[in-house]
Formats: C-alpha cells, sequence, structure tokens
C-alpha cells in the first residue's frame, strides 16, 4: 500500500471546495460551513476507488456528502437516488 500525502491531499480539499460544487454522489448541495463528521459535511470522494485502481489525483476526486461518501464506500454508484443527472 502507497502512503498518500497529506498535503496533497488539503490542497485538493482546497481546490474542490473553491467552487462548492453539489455532492457528486446525490446531486444536491452541500453545506460548506458544517465541519466533520456532521453526516452532510463536505469530504472528497474518489470517483474510481482507490481499492479499485482509481488514482489518487484531482480528476479523480469530486465533492461529496460525509454521509453519501459513507454510504458509497468503494462501490462504483452509491445505492442511493442520484438527482444531479450525471448518470443519463
Amino acid at each position: 500500500m502507497v502512503k498518500r500525502s497529506d498535503a496533497l491531499r488539503k490542497r485538493h480539499r482546497v481546490i474542490i471546495a473553491r467552487t462548492k460544487p453539489n455532492c457528486h454522489i446525490c446531486g444536491q448541495p452541500i453545506d460548506y460551513t458544517l465541519k466533520y463528521p456532521d453526516p452532510m459535511s463536505f469530504v472528497v470522494d474518489h470517483v474510481k476507488a482507490l481499492a479499485n485502481g482509481g488514482a489518487d489525483t484531482l480528476a479523480n476526486k469530486a465533492a461529496a456528502h460525509n454521509t453519501c461518501n459513507s454510504t458509497k464506500r468503494a462501490r462504483a454508484y452509491a445505492p442511493i437516488v442520484r438527482r444531479s443527472g450525471a448518470l443519463d
């Protein structure tokens, strides 16, 4: 297992949060004032999980609610209704 860089992780988090995107899993807005571990707080999700061969790159990361990310885990898609239309 390769150790991930905390500095890189923090930099990617700042870059993603800068535009305040909706949750890429459920499509709903994220309240960026909420602090982790609030279920609706902002976290960064690996779109393709590292466990499934995904890269630890900015291109493979997206904003998510803490609860949506926890539900998705290492699956390709979370077992919840996605409202963003990105899967259409």
